[in-house]
């Protein structure tokens, strides 16, 4: 008997699971197919945690899967030696959410661990500030951020309040690996936990602290509140956690003129109104646009299911609305932070901003020109965490902001994941400040880009699901290692980077970067929590159309080898 046989037959005997979770696996009994993928492997930890499409198997993701999960995260932490340990959960709107927070909640106090649980859904960086203002030993966050309605994940905090990096990831894995069946999953019911001290409900103080610790690095509330009446703002949270703290957020500071779209408004798991709750697709904003045309709206704003990423839309030269890319607004964000700082003479001498290996170097530039340094780690904001920590510690560096191409920023050092609530406020708050000046935020783009060189980068991606999609993608990036090219358009490349070699200190990631003679690079990263694999291209010319040619060149020669 086959591993998926042997599984699928232990779920069915298991006394542990169900019947109604029996009943959906007997219902694909004739599907071997189907039962291959759920069964084929344990849902693993990835970039981004535990993530997988709701449903009975063991590569799916559900209470026994969850309970498993934490069970191990309970002996890892256990493991810590924290005197009284204690982790805190959060979820967002997705199906299943709130009751796979609380299985984990009960899981942990069937362990004698403490379980902080938010009442409500709350956004991802609401828990990464929340494990670091208790104290706690560790977090957990029930979301699959911005995937299709289908899948939830389980994301996984330390006691920074970062996402876990692959050493500790590798520690968790292995107790969740020792549990071989369901009735080593110790739990107690909700009566128990809450009679025991074990099961804490969250309150209002924690929500006030969080939105205390963002709008202290607002950099100039004065000038809000001097051009508020005039500046009109557009807010969706495409159904996700980010509708109260973002709001709030904007209030706090000075914003006065704030329309939300209302059909976007509730929390609603299977985000009905778009095709995908993601921010860095336009379609996602076809509601929003059309409320700020009607509105002359100055900018709009959208935040992903469990606001961790923000999305900006602003207007162009002909008063047409353009969503920025997320290099794009990191950079806009980087300048107007370092060049506010810089004004009020708050720029600390050891600064540094962060970013990932994939995202432009626009950034890095601008930073430079303030005389502030970049450094560069692995996809994934645990990774940029990791580094705020160890320079809290050392003092090395005073961290600044960090951020990636994928629509994910944090500045301030109160979390240590990315943020879209502030990332809400600060690109509102540069908006306003040009604003004030005559100038949009499209404008003062296009003056960095005259400064600083015409930085062009664009994403493609492939799906390729199930077990023959992991394959095909492990044979593509083999191809490209063992045979990489020499040169594209004439224009020869000068080296590839194999992450999986562990370059430059970094973790060992399969992740092949290529650069070119003329200082553009494209990069090939299978995803850690998606079955797919993503190309990434940047360019930097000296004018639009130069960075155009240069770019659609690369990318065609790149996809057209990948399609074959």
């Amino acid at each position: 008997m086959t591993r998926v046989q042997t599984e699928y037959q232990l779920w069915l005997q298991d006394p542990a699971v169900d019947e109604q979770t029996k009943q959906e696996l007997l219902a694909i009994g004739s599907d071997d197919k189907e039962i291959e993928d759920r069964f084929y492997k344990d849902l693993e930890f990835g970039t981004g945690g535990l993530r997988g499409v709701i449903g009975a198997g063991t590569n799916r993701i559900n209470v026994y899967t969850v309970g498993r999960a934490s069970q191990g995260l309970a002996q890892y932490v256990k493991g810590t030696g924290a005197a009284e340990p204690a982790i805190v959960l959060a979820y967002d709107s997705r199906h299943m959410s709130p009751e796979f927070a609380l299985e984990a909640a009960l899981v942990f106090a069937g362990n004698g661990i403490k379980a902080y649980l938010f009442p409500t859904l709350h956004a991802t960086p609401q828990l990464s500030f929340a494990v670091r203002y208790l104290k706690a030993t560790a977090g957990v966050v029930v979301t699959a951020s911005h995937n299709p309605p289908e899948y939830n994940g389980y994301k996984v905090y330390g006691a920074d309040g970062g996402q876990l990096v692959p050493e500790y990831a590798e520690q968790v894995i292995a107790q969740v690996q020792s549990i071989d069946s369901f009735d080593k999953v110790k739990k107690l019911s909700q009566q128990e936990a809450e009679a025991q001290g074990l099961l804490v409900w969250l309150g209002e103080d924690v929500d006030q602290a969080y939105i205390k610790a963002v709008t202290a690095v607002s950099q100039n509330p004065d000038v809000i509140r001097e051009i508020s009446d005039a500046f009109r703002i557009v807010f969706t949270p495409l159904h996700g956690a980010g509708n109260v703290p973002v709001r709030e957020v904007l209030k706090a500071v000075g914003f006065s003129q704030v329309q939300v779209v209302a059909e976007q408004e509730l929390p609603d798991a299977q985000f009905s109104t778009v095709k995908s709750p993601n921010p860095e697709e336009r379609e996602a904003f076809t509601l929003a646009i059309a409320q700020a045309k009607a509105w002359d709206a100055d900018i709009i704003i959208g935040t992903d299911p469990d606001a961790d990423r923000m999305g900006a839309v602003v207007k162009d030269t002909n008063g047409e609305y353009v969503v920025l890319t997320g290099n794009q607004s990191g950079a806009l964000m980087v300048h107007y932070l370092l060049s506010s700082m810089k004004e009020r003479g708050t720029l600390p001498a050891n600064g540094v901003v962060i970013k990932t290996i994939v995202t432009s170097e626009m950034g890095a530039v601008i930073a430079n020109h303030y005389g502030i340094p970049t450094l560069n780690t692995l996809t994934g904001f645990k990774y940029i965490g990791e580094k705020m920590s160890q320079f809290e510690k050392s003092g090395e560096h005073t961290y600044l902001i960090g951020y990636e191409e994928s629509y994910g920023y944090l500045a301030g050092d109160y979390a240590r994941d990315k943020d879209a609530v502030i990332a809400s406020m600060l690109i509102a708050e540069a908006a306003a400040y040009y604003k004030k000046q005559g100038k949009t935020l499209y404008e003062v783009l296009q003056e960095l880009y005259g400064s600083f060189g015409y930085f062009l980068e664009k994403l493609e991606s492939r799906t390729l699901k199930g077990k023959d999609g992991v394959e095909q993608i492990g044979r593509m990036m083999e191809a490209w290692r063992t045979n990489p090219p020499v040169e594209i358009g004439g224009t020869r490349v000068t080296s590839m980077e194999d992450f999986a070699q562990g370059l430059y200190g970094l973790p060992k990631e399969n992740v092949l970067k290529f650069k070119l003679e003329d200082g553009s690079w494209f990069c090939l990263r299978p995803s850690g929590t998606e079955p797919k694999i993503k190309f990434y291209f940047a360019v930097q010319g000296k004018t639009e159309a130069a960075a155009t040619q240069q770019l659609n060149g690369i990318i065609q020669y790149v996809l057209t080898r990948v399609d074959g």
